[in-house]
């Protein structure tokens, strides 16, 4: 199906035309409305025109990575550390991968169910602060992985908004490719997650430049 937001994710030509294209993006599921603060791209395999190791979908297409390896406009979501649900959206053409975590959120409906899946947070902003916390937010599982976000879902769409200024650094987390600068945050928002370098990840060897950009 084609649509104007699923078009601007399949024409990307690079994974942080992707991820600026979803920085202040409206992703709404049941009751739950939130705009999208914070994001993280990843690229694919070593046959596909953004090499990423750090990505799911680096050895290759698997039936838990399939989704990363299709259309865009879909949801990835996957469990990590056996507890949290983590929310991706594909981008590219058809058969080459890539995927953009969200990483944060801003809460704009839903608030009294948000607070029932996430309790002992006193800070609307604590939410959806983080990928495992947004997920839990928004109520994601499993069964969300693969949904088209610009189909006829009833329940999960996302709407793409106008551009952003964003700020830039390295991605969170991740023991290689750690210092490639493809997190993206919309500079003010107190739901934007803190930067936490994984102790497995190489000495930094540059100080990014992280400016605000259009």
């Amino acid at each position: 199906m084609t649509t104007p937001g699923r078009d601007v994710l399949r024409d990307a030509d690079h994974p942080i035309e992707a991820a600026r294209a979803l920085l202040g993006a409206t992703l709404t599921v049941g009751a739950v409305r939130a705009r999208i603060v914070e994001v993280e791209a990843y690229g694919g395999d070593l046959q596909g025109p953004w090499p990423d190791p750090a990505s799911h979908s680096f050895r290759g297409r698997t039936p838990r990575n399939a989704v990363m390896f299709g259309d865009a406009g879909h949801l990835y979501v996957y469990r990590s550390y056996g507890m949290h649900y983590c929310a991706n959206v594909s981008y590219g053409p058809d058969g080459v991968a890539g995927g953009v975590l969200l990483r944060a959120a801003e809460i704009i409906d839903g608030h009294e169910l948000v607070a029932s899946r996430r309790p002992g947070i006193s800070r609307h902003s604590d939410a959806a602060r983080g990928p495992g916390n947004l997920g839990s937010a928004l109520g994601l599982t499993l069964d969300d992985n693969g949904v088209d976000l610009f189909g006829t879902h009833p329940d999960t769409r996302l709407g793409l908004g106008e551009p952003t200024p964003y700020r830039s650094g390295p991605r969170v987390g991740i023991a290689v490719a750690a210092d490639r600068p493809w997190r993206l945050w919309i500079p003010g928002s107190a739901a934007v997650s803190a930067y936490r370098r994984s102790p497995r990840a190489p000495a930094v060897t540059e100080r990014w430049d992280d400016r605000v950009r259009d």
